[in-house]
C-alpha cells in the first residue's frame, strides 16, 4: 500500500473529505463541503449514499468499508464524486437523483451514473409493464407482499424474483 492508501476507516473519511473539498472547489463552487457530515457504514449494500434531511437541510456521505477495501481508492474516489454530484443536488434543488441534471456532470467528474453493487441481493423488485429492477437486501414489505406496491416509474403491478438472477 502507497503512503495515501487509506489503511482505516478514519483515514478513509479524512481522505474522502479532502478529494470532496477539492472537486467541490473546481466544479461546486457554491457547494458547502466543510458542512457536509461523513460517516462509514459498515453494512450498507451499496459503495455510498447521500442523505438529506429537509427539516434541517443537512447533507450525509456514507462510504462503504467493505466497497472500499474491494475496490481501493483509485476506483472508491469515483465513489466519492457520484455522491458529490448528489450532495450538490440537495443542496441547490433539495431533491437528488440520476436523472439530467445528474448525468450532465458524469463525465466532468470522471464517475459513473450508478455506484456498483458489491452484494448480490436477495431479491429483485420487477416491474412487470416496465421492467423497471430495484434490488432488495432484506424480506421488506415489498417483497413479502409484492401486490400491494406498484412501480414508482410507470405504476406497473411488480413480482419478486430470486436474487441470484440479473
Amino acid at each position: 500500500m502507497t503512503d495515501d492508501t487509506p489503511e482505516t476507516p478514519t483515514a478513509l473519511l479524512d481522505q474522502a473529505r479532502q478529494h470532496a473539498t477539492d472537486v467541490a472547489t473546481e466544479h461546486f463552487p457554491d457547494l458547502p463541503v466543510e458542512a457536509i457530515d461523513w460517516e462509514v457504514s459498515h453494512r450498507a449494500q451499496q459503495a455510498g449514499v447521500t442523505k438529506y434531511d429537509p427539516t434541517t437541510e443537512a447533507i450525509t456521505i456514507a462510504l462503504t468499508w467493505t466497497a472500499y477495501e474491494k475496490h481501493g481508492w483509485e476506483q472508491f474516489s469515483s465513489t466519492i464524486r457520484h455522491e458529490l454530484i448528489h450532495a450538490w443536488q440537495y443542496h441547490e434543488f433539495g431533491d437528488a437523483d440520476h436523472g439530467a441534471t445528474f448525468t450532465r456532470w458524469t463525465d466532468r467528474l470522471d464517475t459513473s451514473q450508478h455506484c456498483e453493487r458489491f452484494t448480490t441481493p436477495k431479491w429483485w423488485l420487477i416491474c412487470k409493464d416496465c421492467g423497471g429492477r430495484i434490488p432488495r437486501y432484506r424480506r421488506s414489505k415489498t417483497v413479502r407482499n409484492p401486490e400491494q406496491y406498484s412501480c414508482s416509474k410507470c405504476g406497473g403491478a411488480i413480482r419478486v424474483e430470486e436474487g441470484n438472477g440479473h
